[in-house]
């Protein structure tokens, strides 16, 4: 963590509830019932909204995949040349 990032305390409860403070939950757009997506990273437990992991695949994806491929039309041809070989 740097020297300017808030920190925020928080109880492990029975069951192993940890209540997200208001700040982080106004901060990550966290509504009531909102799903999240924990991650264990350098030995730290990391909460991401649903949105920020599909936003994080989604540029992993674009590193490795040149501009302009359709991955939906490659998949399509895939299929199609492997039902041909059937």
């Amino acid at each position: 963590m740097g020297p300017h990032m808030p920190t925020f305390r928080s109880k492990v409860t029975e069951g192993g509830r940890v209540v997200i403070p208001a700040e982080i939950r106004r901060q990550l757009g966290l509504q009531p019932g909102a799903e999240v997506v924990l991650t264990i990273a350098e030995g730290e437990l990391r909460i991401h909204s649903v949105q920020q992991a599909i936003e994080r695949a989604r540029e992993l994806v674009r590193r490795h995949v040149a501009d302009g491929t359709s991955l939906a039309d490659e998949l399509i041809a895939e299929r199609h040349e492997a039902a041909r070989l059937e």
